[in-house]
């Protein structure tokens, strides 16, 4: 029995070993070289990984295999590891396997199926290098810089390091080349965010979007897939002086569809229209005669734009800002930034505009210069400015007078007002006239001139032989300066002419001559004169008179000082008075025989006398 025992043992030795073989065999039929194999972790050292994928001896696999970019391990023993089988034993007699090729290699796998199905792979972007940008896909790729983007990227650098998704548009295996494409991404993303914002787009949807560039005259804003234009009109309700001052590349925002159009894809949006017209409620909160406060937002040559409220501005005209100044440059008063208070002027709704006035916020000042100054008021002040019609004074500070030149002298006729003023002068004069309304005041100063009338009138009665200079020749008579400026006319009938002789041949402007007094009319204050059967001067005689029409232009100028300083006038008055009754004397002998010797013409003079009276004063009117 024990002969058989052992015979049986030794066969089943025989068959158990007969089994091992053929496993063995069969393990290294399955185990070809150039196969990932499934392995397990068994051991680990300080510088490999030990596998066992079930052949004779197991596989050393260097350990930076399985080591991240911290240097961390990332398996441990008894994990399941996919590897390549590179060789079923080397010298040493171990198995040599590589984890990383093994991962390579099904990365290939993946990525040529990727390839051929169209689908998307993600990867890191790792290096910037000629052309374009290498790509990690768990294989070295290559990104060109014109399929970086949809729309060309100026900074290629900054995208190192990011994430994203991208299309294999060609890859070679045998050259280990891998050409990549994010541009596809994102067409293929915009065709479907397009059609989902066409279905969405409509007049008066609200839709976000993100701002794409800014321009100008508005705001590229992508609602996804599609763009649309804000307006820098639809920006707000107020004033937008550039759309970069409420918005900058990338914002999200929020905005009104105004008008799409699905021929062409243009969509106009807006932005202001998620608020209220703040217009329709102006006539209400600002009624004209109110007083509002705003900020000035704009200068221009006719005035100054004052911001009420946002999408609310009104306007100062230069007219309105000030009462006594004669405002040119508004810039000179205002400045943008600069916070006001102006009165409402006018509203107009239909036009959306607001007229402000700066000036009304303050009592006009000329309704107080009449107040404080009534008609008849006597005030000092300096010349500020001389035209042809008159000279202006200031009254108040900002308010000047005018003094016309026919209010300069009772008699003399002042052609310019230089003859009489000159600016800077202090002068004395009486108000005569406010005008509130067109802002005028009119001054006189002949009242602190001497009145030339009233002294020839009491001085001089009719008969009278005066010398006087010829001031001007006309046809029908000579006009004569008789007293500082007082004028009478001799008409040509009163002239000793020869027949057919014209005046102007005789006499000139500037000729000294001795008159009589014909009449004096009180109420026109006109002088008629005769030269009939007077005497005129001889050379000696013109050379005395010329001296003293110096002294009554020396006192004359005398008394116009006396506006400033009255007490000049009497003297000059005086001074004047001798002289022409020097004057009178020295003629009246010799008149006394040339009146007699007249007398036999004067009858035929008398005839004619109510046609000279209406010829002069047709003369006396054209003075």
């Amino acid at each position: 029995m024990t002969a058989e025992s052992d015979v049986e043992e030794q066969h089943q030795e025989q068959e158990d070993y007969k089994k091992l073989l053929d496993l063995y065999d069969e393990s290294m039929r399955n185990l070809t070289e150039g196969e990932i194999v499934p392995g397990r972790v068994i051991g680990v050292t300080s510088n490999s990984v030990i596998v066992d994928v079930g052949y004779k001896s197991e596989g050393l696999i260097p350990i930076e295999e399985f080591t991240d970019r911290e240097g961390r391990l990332t398996v441990a023993v008894g994990e399941e590891v996919d590897v390549l089988l590179e060789k079923t034993e080397d010298l040493e007699g171990h198995v040599l396997l590589s984890r990383i090729k093994a991962q390579r290699m099904r990365r290939w796998t993946e990525v040529e199926r990727a390839y051929k199905d169209g689908r998307v792979i993600k990867g890191r972007i790792t290096d910037r290098i000629k052309g374009g940008l290498t790509v990690d896909v768990g294989l070295r790729a290559f990104l060109p810089g014109s399929l970086v983007d949809i729309k060309p990227v100026k900074n290629l650098e900054s995208l190192r390091g990011q994430e994203m998704e991208f299309k294999v548009i060609s890859l070679d295996r045998r050259r280990n080349n891998i050409v990549l494409s994010r541009k596809a991404v994102l067409e293929t993303e915009l065709v479907k965010k397009k059609a989902e914002t066409l279905k969405k787009l409509e007049e008066g949807a609200r839709l976000k979007g993100v701002v794409k560039n800014i321009t100008d005259y508005g705001v590229f804003i992508d609602l996804g897939g599609i763009d649309g234009l804000l307006h820098i009109t639809d920006i707000s309700w107020g004033r937008v002086n550039h759309p970069s001052e409420h918005f900058s590349v990338g914002d999200e925002v929020e905005v009104v569809i105004l008008k799409f159009d699905p021929e062409t894809e243009r969509v106009s949006l807006g932005y202001k229209q998620k608020g209220d017209d703040p217009w329709t409620l102006v006539d209400k909160k600002y009624p004209i005669g109110s007083r509002v406060k705003g900020r000035v937002v704009s200068l221009v040559d006719y005035g100054a734009f004052v911001e009420i409220e946002e999408g609310v501005e009104g306007l100062i005209h230069v007219s309105e800002m000030s009462w006594t100044k004669k405002v040119v440059n508004p810039a000179k008063i205002l400045e943008v930034g600069d916070e006001v208070e102006a009165i409402v002027s006018e509203l107009d709704m239909d036009q959306r505009r607001i007229s402000l006035s700066l000036r009304q916020t303050e009592r006009n000042p000329w309704e107080e210069l009449a107040d404080t100054h009534p008609e008849g008021t006597v005030i000092e002040g300096k010349v500020r400015n001389l035209t042809e019609f008159g000279a202006f004074v200031e009254i108040t500070e900002g308010i000047d007078g005018l003094i016309h030149v026919s209010d300069m002298s009772w008699t003399k006729r002042v052609k310019h007002p230089s003859e009489v003023l000159k600016k800077g002068d202090v002068v004395r004069a009486r108000i005569t006239n406010i005008d509130v309304e067109n802002q005028r005041v009119s001054l006189s100063i002949k009242e602190f001139m001497p009145n030339e009338w009233d002294d020839f009138a009491r001085q001089h009665k009719v008969g009278d032989v005066l010398s006087g200079r010829i001031v001007n020749v006309t046809d029908f008579g000579l006009f004569i300066d008789i007293y500082n400026g007082l004028e009478g006319l001799a008409h040509v009938s009163e002239i000793d002419v020869p027949g057919g002789a014209k005046l102007e041949d005789r006499f000139a402007v500037g000729d000294y001559v001795r008159t009589r007094i014909l009449r004096i009319e009180e109420d026109e204050k006109k002088v008629g004169l005769s030269m009939r059967g007077v005497t005129q001067p001889t050379p000696n005689e013109v050379s005395e008179m010329k001296a003293e029409a110096a002294a009554r232009r020396h006192h004359a100028a005398a008394g116009a000082s006396g506006a400033v300083a009255a007490s000049a006038a009497p003297e000059a008055e005086e001074a004047h008075e001798t002289a022409v009754a020097a004057t009178v004397d020295a003629a009246a002998t010799a008149d006394e025989a040339a009146q007699a010797s007249a007398e036999p013409g004067r009858g035929k003079r008398r005839e004619g006398k109510k046609q000279q009276q209406q010829q002069e004063e047709q003369a006396g009117s054209s003075e």
